[in-house]
């Protein structure tokens, strides 16, 4: 017989996974060389296909990224709660890279709450621009 961790889902997972949110992408357009303080060691990227594990390897991946200006509109932030007391966000957004066009894209992250329970840190995050090559 299996037995199964008693709820500990967060009732406030829509506030916690909003405000992330925003905080997230304002640190990325304004300062993006300071995302890393949002991951630990056991956090895992990946981003257009690429892993990438730690703090110190995803600092290295959005330091090495070629543009110089980001900025993000958002379609819809949807965010739900886990039992293991995570919380899951899904954003679908447009962005802009410098001066070009505005791309779609779509991410996906995993929020799990610190050692000491205090905030959350990134633990799995997934990043894709929504470019399609069918046919190809």
């Amino acid at each position: 017989m299996c037995c199964r961790q008693t709820a500990t889902m967060n009732p406030q997972f829509q506030e916690i996974g909003q405000a992330f949110a925003e905080q997230y992408y304002q640190t990325f357009s304004e300062s993006r060389d300071q995302l890393f303080n949002m991951y630990q060691d056991d956090s895992l990227l990946t981003f257009e296909g690429t892993q990438h594990q730690g703090q110190q390897d995803i600092h290295e991946k959005f330091c090495s990224l070629s543009f110089q200006t980001v900025a993000f509109e958002f379609t819809a932030i949807d965010c739900q709660p886990r039992m293991d007391g995570t919380i899951f966000v899904c954003v679908l957004g447009q962005l802009r890279m410098d001066e070009d066009p505005l791309n779609g894209f779509t991410q996906a992250f995993v929020l799990a709450p610190t050692e000491d329970g205090s905030s959350y840190y990134i633990q799995n995050d997934i990043f894709r621009l929504n470019i399609h090559n069918f046919g190809a």
